[in-house]
């Protein structure tokens, strides 16, 4: 038994002695400009990261740092509200640690959110995109290391990182909800610098249409662990050299909130369709 298996199942254990019989069968990571979905979570329990052994403690504006569980509709979910980046200095094993508890917890489905830079030229600030495959271009992998044969296979399949069924789900939900929406391929990068118009430009020939500093280690945890996967982003800013003006976490910020009620209801239906 590892070291890093028993940090987990402590984490989780403790967080399990919290929920008072709730089992969350749907797991949220919510990125910028998705913390909106909170309010719809009823009867809910709050568990600051700082609370839990074991875990690490985020640190980016825009991000709360605590678990929240109770029932969005008759579902019962646990959503990180606020996640970990490896640029604020966490190992990846700490990054993707929590997708690992909510293994422990019960989770079967994971729905993973992000604020990402658009990419693609036809896409606009505000827009939706729902992740159909991604591109990991930090050079880096959490599964790097000795593997517990507990947590997953030794050489996870990422052929279909994000479900398809649920994929084609949340393009007819956001559809239904009069979101603008795109189905596409997002790309990581490191961070937490925003990246040059020559590399937008590299980005663009590799085929991906959206760019962020997270998501990718978790989905990788999540598919190593066995949990369904699927992934949106909010379009928060056009990306560099795109338009002819900087880039900021303030543009960032402030698109977020101008979408906040659409995307809410877009998620609350979205969990209502999942079995």
């Amino acid at each position: 038994m590892s070291e890093y298996y028993n940090k987990i199942t402590s984490a989780a254990k403790y967080i399990n002695e919290k929920l008072k019989n709730q089992t969350p069968k749907i797991g949220l990571i919510l990125g910028s400009g998705w913390g909106s979905i909170i309010g719809s979570v009823e009867n809910s329990i709050t568990i600051p990261y700082s609370e839990v052994p074991e875990m690490a403690v985020s640190t980016t504006p825009g991000h709360a740092g605590e678990w929240i569980c109770g029932n969005i509709g008759n579902k019962c979910v646990i959503v990180m509200n606020g996640r970990l980046h490896p640029y604020e200095g966490h190992s990846l094993k700490d990054v993707v640690m929590p997708v690992y508890m909510m293994k422990e917890l019960g989770v079967k489905t994971l729905i993973v959110t992000n604020a990402a830079g658009a990419i693609n030229k036809s896409y606009s600030a505000g827009d939706m995109m729902i992740i159909t495959d991604h591109i990991n271009f930090t050079a880096h992998n959490p599964l790097t290391g000795e593997n517990d044969d507990k947590l997953g296979t030794r050489f996870p399949d990422m052929s279909r990182a994000y479900d398809k069924e649920l994929t084609a789900a949340a393009l007819q939900t956001a559809e239904k909800c009069g979101i603008n929406v795109h189905a596409g391929i997002y790309l990581q990068s490191t961070g937490p610098s925003f990246e040059t118009p020559a590399e937008i430009r590299m980005f663009r020939a590799m085929g991906a249409d959206a760019v962020g500093m997270s998501t990718v280690p978790e989905v990788i945890a999540a598919r190593h662990a066995g949990i369904a996967v699927a992934g949106m982003s909010c379009m928060t800013n056009m990306a560099a050299g795109v338009l002819e003006q900087p880039l900021s976490h303030a543009e960032v910020l402030e698109t977020a909130s101008r979408v906040r009620d659409s995307y809410r209801d877009f998620m609350e239906e979205f969990i209502s369709q999942i079995n």
